[in-house]
């Protein structure tokens, strides 16, 4: 029998429509901002309490609303933004248009609105009241002008949505977040931020951008934030481009510090956002992100903003232009100012050939890598590191950060001055100490970098078409098959691209990633101390780490779990910390400055505080592995590749590394043969 399908009542109608414009505490905020920044207001104050969850207040010096408009704006789908939808297809020149923000916040909150006119000459203004979706009757409120929204315990009425709400360090965030956004898109807007009864924030308003900057993120961000030169844009849809991002060096772990505006709407748009960090190009890891305050002006007509619930995303007509444009203009001005260096070749260094000692693999980055950063300096020609100089999991590519003296030195990563030591085993035959594939050479071994016409004049005696080298066969001297405890048996053959180990299994080929494979090793060997007990390293000399409101916010509510994770800090002021201790298995390749990254992980993982340590400190282990593992194009020796074998198959887990990515692809013969097309008749 086929459902009864019957009319829903209104109060139920009312929470689902809320539910749409009202994910979270951070959703009223950008609402009520928006209401502010409409109604032309020079001051906006935030001030929370719980994150949110239990009031939100918001308050301006707008142009305020009489007690007709405060009746009317409670209602759903009352608005001063837009008439009708030819106001909508022409383009808005407002932030708010749908008339829903009042009515959806009443509907899952106690709401009140104080507000007064600005030219209106009585002495006080009205209150209005909304309780659970029911409307109170207007009554008349001493108040100064402009608009007061006072949100109380939200959700109280959907106990299902308040129930999955984050906690409050999570929800806080997200209210700064948001906050921020506008603050940096109104500099001419004194606007400020406040929690439990403490400002985080607060702008001047005096329309300096920079200023903004420095009031939000700090110091050290705002000098080294880059302006972008409209002028320099090409054609295309956009009619002008223009803002801050950051030195390539100056990045964080999260996309938080992206802010984009379209038109002044404050958006996470993707074609936006990609273009900005595409124009970084290799010069920052793929996990790490720059910070912008990008501003783009369009013809209102080629862009729709009424394709998402919450106005968070737009649409462009032609997005791949917005690309172009975002991409060049960004490009430019780190040109201009030297933040974008020339590419130089990755891994075209020809260091000694790597050996892996499987009993020492926490101590330091690998020979190769050390050379390879030599080398890439010597390319850039101006004394710097580059970070784009490890080729193996995106992460390895570590930014740079500039010290007092103006000497760039790597961050989060072991000191690149130590030469790390990596003793092989004791004894090791002529055939071990050979990398693979090179021919033996009586004087001295052919290298890669040699023509077979150089190769020639060393022997003049020779053909001119005759490599005077020894061939190595196959069969005459290839090791056995090996035995592994987790892996299939298999004879090691070379490798390719100095960076995949190549193996002949009994079904087939093996290939093996060497990076992922020690990353693995290094991974499972620094958990397992960690797990045995946090031990922490007391620094030399305390430093001092400037935060960002968001990260200084979040300081005060993890102090105890940074602690857990052998993290000793303390607050030197509102926006500056001392860090005195770190864990002792980062202290060589990491640095007191992951404390930026850790404190956003906590945000990011979101759960209960034993849980999210731990998810914490096991993700902060995964990216240190990295750092000692056998990079990329590195030429390793015959035993060095058992060695790593071995010491993989001893893994919990040898198939993939602590990031996901696969360490080894098995090729069984039935592909190898069907790619030869075997199975053609005649080949039976």
């Amino acid at each position: 029998m086929p459902q009864e399908i019957r009319e829903l009542d209104p109060t139920t109608v009312e929470r689902i429509a809320a539910g749409e414009v009202v994910e979270r505490p951070a959703s009223v905020v950008k609402e009520l901002v928006e209401n502010s920044l409409d109604a032309d207001a020079s001051r906006v104050r935030v001030a929370v309490e719980s994150g949110g969850t239990e009031s939100i207040r918001v308050s301006d010096d707008g142009i305020g609303m009489d007690e007709q408009a405060l009746e009317r704006a409670v209602r759903q789908h009352t608005t001063s933004k837009i008439r009708d939808i030819d106001d909508l297809e022409a383009g808005l020149a407002t932030l708010g248009f749908r008339g829903e923000a009042l009515h959806a916040i009443g509907a899952v909150s106690r709401l009140t609105i104080t507000s007064r006119p600005r030219d209106d000459s009585a002495d006080r203004g009205a209150k209005i009241t909304v309780e659970g979706g029911d409307v109170g009757t207007v009554q008349p409120a001493g108040c100064p002008v402009g608009t007061t929204v006072e949100v109380e315990d939200l959700f109280y009425n959907v106990p299902a949505r308040r129930k999955y709400l984050a906690q409050e360090a999570t929800e806080f965030a997200h209210v700064n977040s948001v906050t921020t956004a506008y603050a940096l898109a109104n500099p001419d807007v004194a606007v400020a931020l406040e929690h439990g009864g403490r400002e985080v924030f607060a702008t001047t308003g005096r329309g300096d951008l920079e200023e903004t900057v420095l009031d939000v993120y700090g110091r050290e961000v705002a000098e080294a934030m880059i302006e972008i030169d409209g002028a320099a844009v090409p054609e295309g849809p956009l009619e002008d481009i223009s803002g801050l991002v950051s030195h390539p060096e100056t990045n964080r772990a999260s996309r938080e510090y992206l802010s984009t505006y379209v038109n002044g709407r404050f958006v996470t748009a993707d074609a936006v956002r990609e273009a900005v960090i595409e124009a970084y190009g290799g010069q920052i890891a793929s996990d790490r992100y720059p910070f912008a305050v990008l501003f783009v002006e369009v013809d209102p007509s080629l862009v729709d903003v009424n394709v998402h619930p919450r106005k968070m995303e737009v649409r462009f007509a032609d997005a791949e232009g917005v690309r172009e444009q975002i991409t060049a203009a960004v490009e430019a001005a780190l040109r201009r100012e030297g933040g974008l260096r020339t590419r130089a070749p990755r891994g075209q260094s020809a260091p000694e050939q790597t050996e892996i000692d499987p009993g020492n693999r926490t101590e330091g980055r690998s020979d190769r890598a050390d050379a390879a950063d030599s080398t890439t300096a010597d390319a850039n020609g101006d004394g710097e590191r580059s970070s784009a100089v490890r080729d193996g999991d995106p992460r390895d590519e570590r930014p740079t950060a500039t010290s007092d003296d103006g000497v760039s030195e790597s961050v989060g990563t072991a000191s690149t001055d130590r030469t790390p030591e990596r003793s092989g085993p004791a004894e090791r035959s002529e055939s071990e100490d050979r990398p693979f594939g090179r021919p033996e050479s009586p004087d001295k071994p052919s290298t890669q970098s040699e023509t077979p016409e150089q190769r020639s004049a060393e022997t003049p005696d020779a053909a001119p078409t005759v490599m005077a080298t020894e061939q190595r066969r196959f069969g005459d001297d290839d090791p056995a098959m090996q035995s592994f405890d987790s892996l299939p048996s298999m004879r090691v053959l070379g490798q390719v691209e100095d960076s995949y180990v190549v193996a002949e299994t009994d079904d087939g080929l093996v290939l093996i990633d060497q990076h992922a494979a020690d990353e693995r090793i290094n991974y499972e060997r620094l958990r397992e101390q960690f797990l045995g007990e946090t031990t922490t390293q007391v620094l030399a000399d305390s430093v001092e780490i400037e935060l960002t409101a968001r990260e200084s916010a979040l300081f005060e509510q993890f102090t105890e779990a940074l602690s857990r994770l052998g993290f000793q800090a303390e607050r030197i002021d509102d926006r500056t910390i001392e860090v005195r201790t770190v864990p002792a298995l980062i202290a060589e390749a990491g640095g007191p400055e992951l404390v930026r990254d850790v404190l956003s992980s906590f945000v990011e993982r979101d759960g209960d505080a034993a849980g999210t340590v731990e998810a914490v400190a096991d993700e902060l282990l995964a990216d240190l592995a990295c750092y000692p593992s056998v990079t990329a194009n590195t030429s390793l020796t015959d035993g060095s590749v058992v060695s790593l074998l071995e010491a993989l198959a001893d893994c919990e887990n040898p198939y993939a590394c602590p990031h996901g990515r696969p360490v080894l692809i098995e090729i069984d013969t039935d592909e190898i043969e069907a790619r030869f097309e075997r199975d053609y008749p005649g080949h039976g």
